[in-house]
Parts: structure tokens; C-alpha cells; sequence
């Protein structure tokens, strides 16, 4: 049996499991990829969600401090970006092991946001390794129906 497929014909499902391998694949291939020289290439992971009120903004971005990310607005582009720096050192010199890994790069995302948006009341909170901005819109610019007439 390869990728998980029973004997019995159920290609639906067969091929839900292989999209959601490879999706996996292609999901951890392009969050982390440690480089030769010891830098980390890594894109926190985001989450937008909008409603009538505001829209939010959840970046994972565990293992850094508050004070190395950046969140910038222009021209109604969201940025979140920032730096990784890492160092963990073992030493046990009784039985002489050492161990030293160091994780460092930069990282940066970017978001288009619509128009209406009210970019004065902006908030942002850094909790737990999550990046959470609230943007709340402009109640005067609502989204309009267009009615198709057919002839």
C-alpha cells in the first residue's frame, strides 16, 4: 500500500490524501529552510480574517522579542517584519561534550489592505509568540451590490 491507499476503490479520498501530503511538503519546504551558513530563511505564518468592523491580522512569530519586529502601513500595504537571532550553547565539561546552535535571519510579510480603512486607530499586540493587529474600517465605506439587468 503506497500513500496510504486501501485495497478497496475509493479514489476520492485517496486523492485528498495525496494533495494533503504534498501540501504538507510544500508548507514545510517554504517556512523554514536553514541555509549551509547557519542563516534561517523562515516566513512567519499568518492568519486574515475580516468582517463588517475591522479586519485581523494573526502572525505566528515564536522565539523573538517584541522590540525586533516592525509593523509598517504605506499606501495601504500592512508590513510585518523583523529579525531572528537565536543562540543556544550545552557544555558539559565533565564529560566533554559541547553543543552550540545559532539560528539568525530576517524575515518580512507583506499584505495588500482595501480602501476604508482607519489607519490612525490601528492596534497591535505581541503575546505568547503571536502578532495579533486589529484594523478597523471606515462604517462609511460599505461594499455595494451591483444589480446585473438581463435583456
Amino acid at each position: 500500500m503506497k500513500w496510504g491507499l486501501s485495497k478497496r476503490n475509493n479514489s476520492e479520498s485517496a486523492l485528498s490524501n495525496i494533495q494533503r501530503d504534498i501540501s504538507h511538503i510544500f508548507d514545510d519546504f517554504f517556512t523554514i529552510r536553514p541555509s549551509l551558513l547557519g542563516e534561517f530563511d523562515w516566513t512567519p505564518t499568518i492568519d486574515v480574517r475580516e468582517n463588517d468592523k475591522n479586519i485581523t491580522v494573526n502572525a505566528e512569530i515564536p522565539g523573538i522579542n517584541e522590540k525586533d519586529i516592525n509593523v509598517t502601513l504605506q499606501n495601504n500595504i500592512l508590513t510585518i517584519s523583523g529579525e531572528k537571532n537565536e543562540t543556544r550553547e550545552e557544555k558539559d565539561v565533565k564529560d566533554g561534550y559541547v553543543l552550540s546552535e545559532r539560528k539568525f535571519g530576517s524575515f518580512c510579510r507583506s499584505i495588500s489592505l482595501p480602501e476604508g480603512i482607519k489607519d490612525d486607530k490601528i492596534k497591535a499586540e505581541f503575546k505568547n509568540g503571536v502578532l495579533k493587529i486589529e484594523i478597523p474600517k471606515d462604517e462609511t465605506v460599505k461594499q455595494k451590490r451591483i444589480t446585473i439587468n438581463v435583456n
